[in-house]
């Protein structure tokens, strides 16, 4: 497993956390139980497993839903 964090444009209502945070538990290869979304600082976290997921799979729900990703990070877990 390895760790991320993806710094979103900004999320303007907590319901959008809402909608993100589903939509990343939803995904196979994401630990559901890790996502978490930082309302206020606009940041998704998460664990995945790199042999079934990449993080740019996870940007593209998120951008699909209509929020801009600005940047992400990797660390190895």
């Amino acid at each position: 497993m390895q760790k991320a964090t993806i710094q979103l444009e900004t999320l303007t209502c907590p319901s959008c956390s809402q909608k993100i945070e589903n939509a990343t538990k939803s995904i196979n290869g994401v630990e559901k139980e890790s996502v978490k979304v930082l309302f206020n600082s606009s940041k998704v976290k998460f664990d995945f497993d790199s042999e079934k997921i990449s993080v740019e799979d996870v940007e593209k729900a998120i951008t699909a839903l209509g929020y801009e990703v600005m940047k992400s990070q990797v660390k190895a877990k």
